[in-house]
């Protein structure tokens, strides 16, 4: 598999671009409109989709229409989790949870601006 695409669905695609890109290192690879972004990180592909805009923004039959937010994430692991959480605590970005240590390492679960959720995970080093 060469590349796995996430889609969030954000408020504001403007400000979940800087979100993406000056803190957790994210490339912006197409903008081609104020409801859409294509973004990427190594083989990850983040598609950033404004309420209502373009196809996958839209409502669904029978449903209220896709929205921010929950639980649901996606991974990027990280070498340095605790310099990592200090550079975004300093910047202002919002946490989900402390850091929290587990089987296979330790995590943080930080909130992009329309409150979806990404996961810092450092794995045990061996």
């Amino acid at each position: 598999m060469d590349v796995v695409s996430v889609r969030y669905i954000v408020d504001d695609v403007e400000q979940a671009i800087a979100f993406y890109r000056d803190h957790l290192g994210f490339d912006v690879d197409l903008h081609p409109a104020p409801g859409f972004a294509r973004l990427h990180k190594d083989r990850l592909r983040l598609l950033l989709n404004a309420p209502g805009a373009g196809g996958a923004g839209r409502a669904g039959g029978g449903d209220d229409g896709p929205r921010p937010g929950g639980w649901n994430r996606f991974q990027l692991t990280v070498e340095d989790l605790d310099g990592l959480v200090a550079t975004l605590r300093a910047a202002g970005v919002t946490f989900r949870s402390d850091v929290v240590s587990g089987m296979g390492g330790r995590q943080a679960l930080v909130a992009d601006p329309a409150g979806n959720v990404v996961e810092l995970f450092e794995p045990h080093q061996d």
